[in-house]
């Protein structure tokens, strides 16, 4: 069986073995004729994967305790992967969410490294730059790119810290292995969101 976690512009599908991130008539070309139970952030799906008669829509499902209503289903997912910890999901925008025995206590959203940096262009041609992904923390940045990063990504950390009281770190995401490497003893694994899938699955006995 295959599961999905549909997003606003791409499928992420796992086959058991490994994640494929395919475009929405790539996954559809590819796995229609599959059983595939999927978890999916936009609330109007297009007719041709709600008319696939394999493919199930397990949302509703995704039910975690202390959540608000509005809560991203693919967040609920990450979260039910582990009773405690905070889960940072590195990708077009950065949530960071709190577990606690089980219950989720709250979290918080940053705009997506890229849309920092198109942010930075969008001020002046100048601030136009890439990441230093090696930039270092300890020491004040001398040159635009690195007073840039270090700007990025020095203040998703310090506010990462400050809430994290000793917890278990988790990343995922497109982004989630570069921001994970500024944390001492944080786990990346693209799994999260569908080891959340698979507990609901199998202790609800869908799919």
């Amino acid at each position: 069986m295959l599961l999905a976690d549909i997003g606003n512009s791409y499928f992420h599908i796992y086959d058991g073995s490994k994640v494929e991130h395919l475009s929405y008539k790539e996954a559809i070309s590819k796995y229609s004729k599959e059983l595939l139970c999927y978890i999916s952030v936009k609330q109007q799906l297009d007719t041709a994967i709600q008319d696939i008669a394999l493919w199930k829509n397990i949302s509703a499902q995704m039910e975690l305790q202390g959540a608000y209503e509005t809560m991203g289903v693919d967040r609920k997912a990450l979260c039910l992967s582990h009773k405690d910890g905070v889960f940072v999901d590195a990708g077009s925008a950065i949530t960071v969410d709190i577990m606690q025995d089980g219950t989720y206590m709250g979290g918080f959203i940053y705009p997506g490294l890229k849309a920092m940096l198109d942010t930075y262009a969008a001020i002046s041609p100048a601030l136009e730059t890439q990441l230093n992904e090696k930039i270092s923390l300890v020491r004040l940045p001398t040159t635009t790119k690195d007073g840039i990063s270090y700007g990025i990504i020095a203040s998703i950390k310090a506010l990462i810290d400050k809430h994290s009281n000793g917890k278990k770190l988790y990343f995922t995401g497109g982004d989630g292995k570069l921001l994970s490497s500024f944390f001492k003893e944080a786990t990346y694994d693209e799994m999260l969101v569908f080891d959340g899938m698979r507990k609901v699955i199998k202790e609800a006995e869908i799919c």
